[in-house]
């Protein structure tokens, strides 16, 4: 099973930021084998054939393999899949993600429960649960990187100061809050997620492991909605990030392991 390749696994590789990391992989110097997570192999194989038209020539390997955060047994047959085929993974990009909230807050009250659930059982336990999954094969590799896609809205210092982010509607005084748009499910479970890589990064800081959340910025991906719509905010190319994970993939951003990437920096917490 020898590989002289950089052994990427992606979760959510066939969509939004995920497809992108995809192809900016592939157009990369660097080659890669690339475990093209999507929730079914088909998905899995549908990207691929339209990222290698889109990258065509690259000297990269992609493969589909299917993985459901909220499915253990998913995770599980993930493992074993891609445990057969290579003796080490070099980079783990937990880059699968899902948000329920609403466009009111008003409504999401009455929905609280599904939806601050189904986030954290995809956002966080599921994230959790693959991170543990393959860290047998994760601490194999003689330079592991363990990525973590967070999110801007997570900061719990810039929610200290304003309601957040700052082009959203303040609320004003009364009850209840209409044409508010919290995202507050999401939002926190983001903000869980940045905890969960944090102990990763403590836990396998003596395994050689460097462990990273990144926050790719406010980009046009369907997680968020209507892309053109979210561009006409001034969103960006979800391509923007693609590259950023690329270069935090090749060891640009090492010195920065353990906090949460900003393209400029790093986020406060």
């Amino acid at each position: 099973m020898a590989n002289d390749k950089h052994i990427v696994l992606i979760t959510g590789a066939n969509t939004g930021i995920g497809y992108e990391t995809v192809k900016a992989y592939l157009r990369s110097s660097t080659p890669f084998h690339i475990f093209v997570g999507a929730r079914t192999v088909e998905k899995g194989q549908k990207a691929i054939a339209t990222a290698t038209q889109e990258v065509p020539g690259s000297s990269s390997v992609l493969e589909p393999v299917a993985i459901e955060l909220a499915s253990d047994e998913s995770i599980a047959q993930a493992f074993e899949t891609i445990n057969a085929k290579v003796d080490r993974i070099d980079t783990l990009v937990n880059n699968a993600g899902a948000a329920f909230d609403s466009q009111n807050f008003a409504d999401d009250i009455l929905n609280s429960r599904e939806i601050f659930n189904k986030a954290y059982d995809v956002n966080v336990t599921g994230t959790h649960i693959i991170t543990a999954t393959f860290v047998p094969l994760l601490i194999k590799s003689s330079s592991p990187r363990l990525i973590f896609i967070t999110s801007g809205l997570s900061t719990l210092t810039a929610h200290s100061k304003s309601f957040y982010p700052p082009w959203a509607p303040q609320p004003e005084a009364g009850w209840p809050k209409p044409g508010i748009v919290a995202t507050l499910g999401y939002k926190s479970s983001k903000t869980a997620l940045n905890m969960v890589m944090l102990n990763w990064h403590w836990l396998l800081l003596n395994d050689g492991v460097k462990t990273f959340a990144i926050s790719p910025g406010f980009l046009a991906t369907n997680l968020g909605g209507d892309p053109e719509a979210l561009k006409a905010m001034g969103a960006g190319d979800p391509a923007i990030g693609g590259e950023f994970i690329r270069d935090v993939t090749e060891g640009k951003r090492d010195a920065d392991a353990g906090k949460v990437l900003s393209k400029d920096g790093t986020q406060e917490w």
